[in-house]
Formats: C-alpha cells, structure tokens, sequence
C-alpha cells in the first residue's frame, strides 16, 4: 500500500470535482472516486485503501441511504473511516457526520407553508439557510476502528 497523508471522497462527478476545487487552495491531497451504485462503491473503496487514503467522506446525495448498511459494510471491511451528512449513515455504521439536523428543516419548511396557506406570496418569502447542525458520531463504530486509542478513565 502506498503511503497517503490525504483523504478520499466519493460522490457525483459534479460533486467530486467541487471537493477536488475546495481541497486544492487549502493544500489537502484529495483522491476522488466517483460512485452511484453498490458495484462502484464497493469499487471505489477498494481503490481508495489501495491508495492509502486515511479516511473517506462520502458526499451527500440521495443514494447514500439507500446504500448506507453496504457502505458501512465496505468502510469495516477496508478499515477505512468514513464521514457524512447525514445521519442515517452513521445509524447504519458509519462513523462519524456532521450537517443540518433534518428535522429542523422539516419544521422550517412546515412554517413556510403555514404562511403560504394563510394568504403570503413565495415570492415574498426569504431563502433561509439550514441553522441547526449536528455532529453524530457512532461510538461502536469508533470503539472498533484504529482511531479509538484507549478507553476513558
């Protein structure tokens, strides 16, 4: 294996390429891998270890729940850490993900058409950013993988 100070991200190309953009100024080596089904997921994974990367984040998108116990199944299976979006990945056995908490959006969304139904025009209506994030972290995931280095006292 070589050896890879760098992380991986898989994702759409259109993703991908953003990532490769943001990573590039900062300095990150970055090595991407493109994926939409099982059969390349598990295809990118095994690329990424073979590459050396330390850890992988896997980009949001749609497909991730869908494949999220697989996904948490090649991450063990390459000793690869992962990190997502959402948190149905990590429930699934990821390890960790940091972004907006999905049910504040939701409520966000219910107040908007609350206002819509009592007469406001969309129009009128500010574009509003997620403002609740949260950090989960799978501790199972974490206690098995080679970054947990000792218990707490």
């Amino acid at each position: 294996m070589t050896q890879y100070d760098g992380f991986g991200f898989v994702g759409d190309p259109v993703g991908a390429g953003y990532v490769a953009s943001l990573a590039r100024p900062l300095s990150l080596q970055a090595t991407r891998a493109e994926a939409s089904n099982p059969e390349e997921y598990r295809r990118a994974f095994e690329r990424l270890r073979t590459e050396g990367v330390k850890g992988v984040v896997l980009l949001a998108d749609p497909m991730l729940i869908d494949h999220a116990a697989n996904i948490a199944d090649l991450a063990k299976t390459t000793g690869l850490p992962t990190v997502f979006q959402r948190r149905e990945n990590v429930q699934a056995g990821g390890l960790l993900s940091y972004g907006p908490n999905l049910a504040a959006q939701f409520r966000q969304t219910a107040l908007y058409v609350d206002r819509i139904l009592k007469g406001a025009s969309p129009a009128d209506l500010p574009v509003e950013q997620p403002t609740t994030f949260e950090l989960v972290v799978n501790l199972k995931t974490a206690k098995t993988s080679l970054l947990y280095a000792a218990e707490s006292p």
